[in-house]
């Protein structure tokens, strides 16, 4: 396999399940990479039914499949940077963890487990796949506050997040932090009052991704997608009628 070397572009190969609504997983992932200015791939991992109102059903990809699609991808395109999102289950963890050894290039892992509007996307026997083997594989790991929960089995909020959080939520405002050995950044904007969240996750860790991949430090990578959700959000087209998507391609058209 060649290797691959960092280039302008920036390759993200994304491996994840595809979303019908197009505001979240493989579709929110290929919108986000380009209109930051990267190059995405895909190995798509389940097919799942939904629009804004929710999820009604979930059609696994074989696993030899899923292979085949990103060692394709991988021998021939290359990848300066790997995104998962959607693996649905223990068996497809432990495939990944073996495609991120071989490639060894960064990866961004979004440890999707529950859709927004409720519907399970991750086995529970996988999230102890997830812990053990992408974890430690991660230069960037994602996870929402259930997520958090759920990996650690323990409460996300210590006194002091209480307090921070209060505080945020008082002033109208938000703050994410990038903790990382060597210390915590913050970012904090303004709360958008927004039903049109759809796929917030998914973009912030391909975005993140792509960053990575166009030779960006972690913090810059991070500080770039956060301000690149954040202007998706304001721009969202208003679509459906329950979480609506956010507007990827806002770069493009100068909107934010």
């Amino acid at each position: 396999m060649p290797s691959p070397s960092p280039s302008a572009l920036g390759r993200v190969l994304v491996i994840a399940g595809s979303d019908s609504g197009g505001g979240a997983g493989i579709q929110a992932d290929i919108k986000t990479v380009t209109a930051l200015g990267g190059y995405a791939a895909t190995a798509i991992t389940a097919v799942t039914v939904q629009n804004t109102l929710g999820v009604t059903g979930v059609h696994p990809i074989p696993l030899d499949v899923v292979a085949a699609q990103a060692r394709a991808v991988l021998s021939d395109i290359g990848a300066d940077a790997i995104k998962t999102g959607m693996l649905g289950d223990a068996a497809v963890v432990a495939l990944v963890a073996e495609l991120l050894d071989e490639a060894a290039v960064p990866a961004v892992v979004d440890p999707v487990m529950v859709a927004k509007g409720g519907a399970s996307l991750l086995a529970a026997d996988a999230v102890a796949a997830v812990r053990e083997r992408l974890i430690p594989r991660a230069a960037l790991l994602t996870p929402n506050a259930p997520e958090a929960e759920a990996l650690t089995g323990l409460p996300v909020a210590t006194t002091d997040d209480l307090r921070r959080a209060g505080a945020a939520l008082l002033a109208d405002r938000v703050v994410d932090l990038l903790m990382t050995p060597a210390g915590e950044t913050a970012f904090e904007g303004e709360r958008i009052d927004s039903r049109h969240t759809h796929g917030t996750g998914c973009t912030l860790a391909s975005a993140c991704a792509a960053g990575l991949a166009q030779g960006l430090d972690l913090t810059s990578a991070v500080a770039r997608a956060w301000d690149y959700v954040h202007n998706a959000m304001l721009c969202a087209p208003g679509l459906g009628a329950g979480h609506g998507p956010l507007d990827h391609a806002w770069p493009l058209r100068g909107r934010a």
